[in-house]
């Protein structure tokens, strides 16, 4: 995987892997417990409900130890104002459709496309870290290529 997140991310995501560990188990465990004790546990839905939502938090929590241990940290305290990089801000225009936009780089995390919260990790924010304003840069997505003008840092 590979993330690369900030100490913010990493720690959400760590509150998140407890609370999946402690409460969320316990609670699910003792819905288990219950469905169990009305009997037939073939043709208990109470029973099969709950195994599924047990293999539900087991699967999150696999993926959130893998998205800890697999991240890369990067830095977001130290905001160069003068390139784009982590929670940066830009103008940019689309030269082809000559369409003008805000978009802000984050973390797969942070992750808001209609918001024009664009991962820094994605084909364009790959293109944009790093840049100036007044660069041209093309952005090499699946299936095309485009053309951006980065018109001002915010």
């Amino acid at each position: 995987m590979n993330n690369e997140l900030t100490e913010e991310n990493i720690k959400k995501l760590r509150e998140e892997l407890e609370y999946r560990l402690t409460v969320k188990r316990a609670e699910i465990s003792k819905e288990k417990l219950v469905a169990a004790a009305h009997g037939d546990r073939s043709e208990n839905a109470e029973y099969k409900e709950a195994c599924a939502n047990y293999r539900e938090n087991d699967n999150r929590i696999q993926y959130l130890m893998t998205m800890i241990s697999t991240a890369t940290l990067i830095d977001d305290t130290h905001l160069n104002k003068l390139t784009l990089g982590i929670n940066s801000k830009a103008k940019i225009k689309f030269i082809e459709d000559d369409y003008e936009t805000i978009v802000t780089l984050v973390t797969t995390m942070d992750l808001d496309p209609q918001n024009m919260c664009i991962s820094i990790e994605s084909d364009l924010g790959k293109a944009l870290s790093g840049k100036k304003a007044r660069a041209k840069v093309e952005v090499d997505a699946p299936g095309e290529k485009y053309n951006i003008e980065i018109l001002e840092i915010l």
